[in-house]
């Protein structure tokens, strides 16, 4: 991947994709309104058209884009139309927030070094499902989260930024997810903003803020 720096004299757009509660969502929602996300939400895609997400994006006057994958005969059918659906808006960033299915090249190949996740762990470490599971089985004293680029592997892109959170004596798994959810709050917009801003730098697994 050659070196890039994203930013733009418009409003800067973003897609959110999710499948479930909407917890990352409507925190990126509440920062656009607070005026600190730095850019636009323009779309929601879902999966399922029954999720929480969907009527929280519709409370929020944002455009959806929902189907059911067994509709479909091929991954690459509805990820072609979704495609169109971002080229219509004109976004400059996917943002991944609970989003349950994988991806094939037809948008991580399209969104190469602008699409990007938040994973409940420390990556490398607890790659995958349940990762707060994962490390509380494990008994590690530190965890966290990370934001990465999607490169189409599990939880592989290469990292933009980490909050760690500490497990301590005396909290249960409860509380540790909890802990964990708050810093997904924390760092999720702030990352948006950082590539709304245009301050983010890529070149291969090295990324900078500048």
């Amino acid at each position: 991947m050659t070196e890039q720096s994203l930013g733009s004299a418009r409003p800067f757009r973003i897609a959110v994709f999710a499948s479930g509660q909407g917890s990352n969502f409507q925190t990126l929602i509440d920062s656009s309104r607070e005026g600190t996300l730095g850019a636009e939400i323009v779309l929601l895609v879902c999966n399922k058209p029954e999720a929480p997400v969907v009527e929280r994006a519709r409370r929020a006057g944002v455009d959806c884009f929902v189907f059911e994958r067994k509709s479909y005969s091929r991954r690459e059918d509805y990820e072609a139309e979704i495609a169109e659906e971002l080229a219509r808006r004109g976004v400059d960033l996917i943002v991944l927030a609970g989003y349950m299915l994988l991806l094939t090249p037809v948008l991580v190949e399209a969104y190469q070094g602008r699409m990007i996740n938040i994973h409940p762990s420390l990556l490398p470490s607890f790659p995958g499902k349940d990762a707060i599971g994962q490390a509380w089985e494990y008994g590690v004293k530190l965890t966290g989260v990370t934001v990465h680029l999607v490169d189409g592997g599990m939880d592989t892109g290469p990292v933009i930024a980490q909050k760690a959170v500490e497990i301590d004596p005396e909290d249960t798994i409860e509380t540790l997810e909890e802990k964990i959810h708050s810093a997904e709050r924390d760092l999720y917009p702030q990352v948006v903003n950082w590539f709304a801003d245009g301050k983010v730098r890529i070149e291969g697994r090295s990324i900078t803020i500048s």
